[in-house]
C-alpha cells in the first residue's frame, strides 16, 4: 500500500496505546510509531511480539487516523464494528455503518459520530485529505430528514448511560 507523504508529516502525532512491551520493541526496531503504516500487519506481529490480533488492532488504529480529524477514540470504533484498513470502507454507507454501529452499542450515538463515519467512507473512496468530519453534516441532516432512522433504532440517548 502506497501511503501519501502529506499523511507522514501531518499525522506525525498518531494515539496508539501501547503496552510497555510493545514500545520498547519499536524503540528496539528503531521504529517510530508514526512509521507503524510502514509494516504490514503481519510484519507488525513479529516486530513487536504480539498476536496476529493484537498487529491488525494496531495497524488500524494507525490506519483509520490517517483520516483527517478521526482520532484513536473514532479508529477505535471501526475496529469494534470489525474493520481493519481504510480500503475495508470503501463502498460502504456512513449512514448504515451508523446503523450497525448503534445497534452493536444498544444506544442513539451523537448525531456527530455519523458525521465522523460519513467522512472515513469518503476517504476510503477519495483520499481526500483537506475533508473534516463536520463537512458532512449537512449531508447527513438531509438524509435523515428524507429517510430517517431504521425502525429497530435503539430507544435509549448515549446521554443517558454511563460510558466510561
Amino acid at each position: 500500500m502506497l501511503l501519501n507523504l502529506q499523511f507522514m508529516k501531518s499525522k506525525s502525532n498518531i494515539k496508539l496505546e501501547l503496552s510497555d512491551s510493545e514500545r520498547k520493541n519499536l524503540r528496539v526496531n528503531k521504529i517510530k510509531k508514526s512509521e507503524i503504516l510502514e509494516f504490514a500487519s503481519d510484519e507488525l506481529e513479529v516486530i513487536l511480539n504480539v498476536s496476529e490480533a493484537r498487529a491488525k488492532e494496531i495497524y488500524a488504529l494507525a490506519d483509520f487516523q490517517r483520516i483527517s480529524s478521526i482520532g484513536i477514540e473514532f479508529a477505535k470504533d471501526l475496529i469494534f464494528l470489525g474493520y481493519h484498513n481504510i480500503e475495508e470502507l470503501n463502498g460502504k454507507s456512513g449512514a448504515d455503518l451508523t446503523d450497525q454501529y448503534e445497534k452493536k452499542k444498544g444506544y442513539k450515538t451523537d448525531p456527530c459520530v455519523e458525521d465522523q463515519f460519513r467522512l472515513a467512507v469518503d476517504f476510503a473512496k477519495n483520499e481526500d485529505y483537506s475533508k473534516k468530519w463536520w463537512d458532512f453534516t449537512n449531508e447527513r441532516k438531509e438524509y435523515r430528514t428524507e429517510f430517517g432512522y431504521p425502525k429497530n433504532r435503539p430507544t435509549m440517548n448515549w446521554t443517558e448511560i454511563n460510558i466510561q
